[in-house]
């Protein structure tokens, strides 16, 4: 019988290995997989590539992580905002790499990776910094630049509620990168506010991320399941 919840934070980060790219979900901190992050802080995988919206805020979450020195290189759309004091003080002293990408061109990376689409021509970032030493063609009399996939060894994912085949419902906001990452990850692990208890699982037309996706999921109590 297929149960893919697992019973504490540490058994669901099994087998992050150093070098991992991680995918953490989340815009800001509305849907971001807290828990997982302090766990994987915890675990001691280190020389990580993380993808993200941001580069994390005070000295908690991803910005503890990078405090750490366990993150090599981040990739994200907004490194820098009121409470990025972690990732200026690691980039000024070159203790940490930065690819900034687009928003939209972030999720779509990470989409391709999940659908199997290996790179695709873009118009956002052309004629830009963003563009040096990428292929550049032209559709529609506007340039467009190349753009690869971008899966993840790892993705770090916040739901709202999951059944036991690992199928997840997102609430409001806290939907945000959530479910490409989900697709991406090579091994999706899942942090659910809310388990279904339901044996016949979540109504189907409510399913934003099939189980197919999901590797692990693991019960991170919060808030009222009504609600």
């Amino acid at each position: 019988m297929i149960n893919k919840f697992v019973r504490s934070i540490a058994e669901a980060l099994e087998g992050v290995k150093d070098g991992s790219t991680v995918l953490i979900g989340g815009f800001g901190p509305v849907g971001q997989p807290n828990a997982l992050i302090e766990g994987l802080a915890e675990q001691g995988a280190k020389d990580l590539t993380v993808v993200a919206n941001n580069a994390g805020t005070g000295r908690t979450g991803l910005a503890k992580l990078m405090e750490l020195g366990r993150v090599r290189k981040i990739v994200c759309s907004f490194p820098r905002s009121s409470g990025s004091v972690v990732f200026e003080e690691l980039y000024k002293a070159g203790k940490i790499e930065l690819e900034i990408v687009p928003q939209g061109t972030l999720a779509e990376r990470m989409r391709a990776a999940g659908a199997g689409v290996p790179a695709f021509f873009t118009p956002t970032g052309a004629n830009t910094l963003l563009a040096k030493g990428k292929e550049v063609r032209e559709y529609n009399g506007r340039p467009c630049i190349l753009e690869e996939a971008l899966p993840g060894d790892v993705a770090l994912v916040e739901a709202w509620r999951a059944d036991r085949w690992g199928n997840l419902v997102y609430r409001e906001s806290g939907r945000n990168f959530n479910p490409v990452m989900a697709m991406a990850g090579k091994c999706t692990v899942v942090q659910t506010q809310h388990l279904c208890e339901d044996e016949r699982g979540l109504d189907p037309e409510t399913i934003v991320t099939p189980g197919i996706f999901t590797d692990r999921v693991v019960h991170v109590p919060y808030g009222d399941p009504q609600s």
